[in-house]
């Protein structure tokens, strides 16, 4: 669980936000927020938190997945660009991913304006790497957060 001072950031960038494309593993571990029960007897970070994720459109990418569980999210058995573009165009809200498989075939595609990351200082000494392999991006660092916890944010928009 995120210390205050970073969850309350965290609060602040998931705002605006109108839908995440998540993977399987991203999108499970993400899924402590969905029980209505997240909502009693937390935090008042915690429980905004909650309720911000349990309202907002997700689409979860995978061919492993047999369901998904809460409203307002949809499992896709593909990754199909032209539907995502689509989305964007559409949408005045932000569309954010998270995953590093699910991240490198959007970053591949193009369809990636920013990269937002928060380092949180654990060694895990295995998984999948949170860059893409083979892929070489120029970066323009937009923005960069140092928090007491030793988090640190980096946003970069991504150049052409």
């Amino acid at each position: 669980m995120p210390a205050d001072q970073p969850f309350a950031f965290l609060i602040s960038l998931i705002r605006p936000i109108g839908g995440y494309l998540y993977g399987r593993k991203t999108y499970e571990a993400t899924a402590v927020w969905e029980p209505p029960a997240v909502l009693r007897g937390g935090t008042p970070a915690t429980m905004e938190f909650a309720s911000i994720w349990q309202t907002s459109e997700k689409i979860v990418c995978s061919q492993s997945l047999k369901t998904v569980s809460l409203p307002p999210t949809r499992l896709d058995r593909e990754f199909r660009p032209q539907a995502v573009r689509e989305g964007k165009a559409k949408s005045s809200l932000d569309l954010a991913m998270g995953g590093p498989t699910l991240a490198a075939d959007r970053l591949r595609t193009g369809l990636v304006d920013e990269y937002h990351m928060l380092i949180v200082p654990a060694l895990l000494g295995r998984g999948t790497p949170v860059h893409p392999v083979n892929l070489r991006l120029r970066l323009d660092l937009l923005d960069e957060r140092r928090f007491s916890s030793g988090w640190v944010y980096l946003r970069y928009r991504i150049l052409a």
